[in-house]
């Protein structure tokens, strides 16, 4: 009517990534913490430096950050660059702009990430005033983590336990960079960068492990202060491992395999392969440009178009090779023609089947992990028994045995030294 005031709900700027909400009907209005949304759910976390909540939806649960508006675009431009890059890192969802308040107060921005399907913070593995049994894992999963990153020419600026998330992948902890407002991203980290970012590391480590034992009500001398270092040494070896240029003979060509091979198997994919004279008729310099840790995982996508870890993957794979050769049928095992019709009997006999009821008799757990679970049990009780037990079989007696997951003391044991 005239001369009523209309009050306007301020409307901020929303960039949304494809197969994402549109979250337009969340309360921008009002900081993040004040809301009282039915789309808010409780999420396992760690520490956050800015306000943070989760919200679902049916496209998955999202977590939803608020920080000044610089950085806020800063993290989404290097978390879209970087997840072209590795795996490893949280993945963008969309950016959100309130226009009308100070760029530089922590409610101008926020940044929505996808949440990691099945992760959970440090806190669930910690035992005692450290992390116990599960210690090796947690050094490796942060070792390998950032050996990725910086292939990926990342400099980190500022990890430590609570900007990581963790999940199980088979045996080992797979470690996931989910804070990335204090990333740069290269060509290519020099030496100097990725010191620094080992420095940063050891500290903000020391000072993680030093509130983890006030936490659990244990003496500083008691802290975990070294974990740093060690993860440290192993980031080390298997940086060398994958960087260093190997030298042979013109005649030692199957030595490029064995090199390519053992990459493999730690699970990276080789882009290219480059072969360099050395100042000799007889010798040539091997430079090997190595890619993600993904070389299983990709593998088991291209046969099946299950996605899983690369460790989970790795497992997998050899379960498929195992159906393979047991029931292979009239093609040669090793043939292209054998291991796509395989592959497709296995999805659909043990797999899906198995997973299923996974799925109904733990809903919330991941069921790529519990099948892995379950092969690793499958494998304990016929090298115990010693002769095969038929999946079938051994499926049912590891659910009335509980369900039972990989032994952390054991598998820690039996891992190999590098990550």
């Amino acid at each position: 009517t005239s001369g009523s005031i209309v009050w306007c709900m301020p409307v901020p700027i929303l960039k949304i990534r494809p197969g994402n909400p549109d979250f337009l009907d969340l309360p921008w209005d009002l900081p993040i913490l004040d809301w009282d949304d039915p789309h808010l759910v409780e999420m396992p976390t760690g520490i956050h430096r800015h306000p943070v909540v989760f919200v679902a939806y049916p496209e998955g649960v999202y977590a939803i950050k608020e920080l000044p508006v610089r950085l806020a675009k800063h993290e989404f431009k290097t978390l879209r660059k970087l997840a072209k890059r590795t795996t490893r890192s949280a993945r963008p969802a969309g950016i959100v702009v309130r226009g009308w308040a100070d760029p530089h107060e922590e409610y101008s921005g926020a940044l929505i990430t996808q949440f990691v399907n099945y992760a959970f913070p440090y806190r669930e593995l910690v035992s005692g005033g450290g992390f116990g049994s599960r210690r090796r894992q947690m050094l490796d999963a942060f070792a390998g983590l950032l050996v990725e990153l910086h292939l990926a020419g990342c400099f980190w600026g500022d990890c430590s336990l609570s900007n990581v998330l963790y999940r199980y992948d088979a045996a080992k902890l797979e470690a996931v960079m989910v804070d990335a407002d204090t990333s740069r991203l290269y060509d290519e980290l020099c030496v100097g960068q990725r010191r620094e970012d080992l420095e940063i590391m050891q500290v903000n480590l020391a000072g993680d492990m030093s509130d983890i034992a006030a936490w659990q009500g244990y003496d500083l001398e008691e802290a975990d202060l070294e974990i740093g270092f060690d993860i440290t040494d192993r980031y080390v070896a298997l940086w060398d491992e994958l960087t260093t240029d190997l030298v042979i003979a013109s005649d030692e060509r199957y030595r490029i395999r064995e090199r390519v091979g053992r990459l493999n198997d730690l699970g990276f994919a080789v882009d290219d392969v480059e072969i360099i004279p050395d100042g000799s008729s007889s010798l040539v310099r091997i430079a090997v440009s190595v890619g993600g840790r993904t070389f299983h995982s990709q593998r088991l996508r291209e046969l099946t178009g299950i996605d899983a870890a690369e460790n989970q993957a790795r497992q997998i794979l050899s379960d498929m090779r195992y159906h393979r050769a047991k029931h292979g049928g009239k093609y040669h095992p090793d043939s292209k023609t054998a291991r796509t019709v395989s592959a497709m009997n296995w999805r659909i006999n043990r797999f899906e089947p198995f997973t299923a009821r996974i799925a109904e008799l733990r809903p919330d757990a991941d069921p790529i992990q519990e099948f892995c679970d379950y092969l690793n049990f499958r494998f304990a009780i016929a090298a115990e028994r010693g002769r095969d037990i038929d999946s079938a079989v051994a499926f049912e007696e590891w659910i009335e045995t509980g369900m039972p997951g990989f032994d952390p003391l054991i598998t820690s044991l039996e891992q190999d030294s590098l990550p």
